[in-house]
């Protein structure tokens, strides 16, 4: 995957520990499934969480999400967690995230991530790590 390419995918397996005692994956684990197709979107434009943090002295936060369950997902099945930017602007990166099933959203995350300094103040995001973060196609402010 390019810097440039607008969706990242990652594929994850159903594990007993993510699901409820019907064997179905619990609501919550949702969000789990997205943050690793996050961290390894940031991974796959060189921006490790470490990096992040001691290079430019930031970590991304959620600051907002809005999740719209579709089905279920179940036991052993195997999911695809894809993840898209839409906008970076200032201090904020809007992003989608779907989890599908052989081709089915079973979840779609609109969500917003922030850009703070260590100690926790917003902080606008640094241009060479903007300029990673963002595909040609997205609607952009700097």
């Amino acid at each position: 995957m390019s810097a440039t390419e607008a969706v990242s995918s990652l594929p994850v397996r159903v594990y007993w520990e993510d699901t409820d005692a019907g064997g179905i994956v619990y609501y919550a684990n949702y969000l789990r499934f997205a943050e690793r197709g996050r961290s390894e979107w940031m991974r796959e434009r060189g921006l490790g969480q470490v990096l992040l943090r001691d290079e430019y002295g930031i970590m991304f936060v959620v600051r907002d999400c809005h999740i719209t369950y579709r089905q279920p997902a179940r036991l052993d099945d195997l999911l695809l967690v894809e993840t898209e930017v839409l906008t970076v602007r200032g201090a904020k990166i809007a992003m989608r995230q779907s989890i599908r099933r052989d081709g089915q959203d079973l979840a779609v995350l609109e969500l917003t991530l922030a850009c703070l300094r260590l100690d926790g103040r917003p902080a606008r995001i640094p241009p060479p790590v903007h300029a990673l973060i963002t595909p040609p196609s997205a609607d952009n402010g700097f």
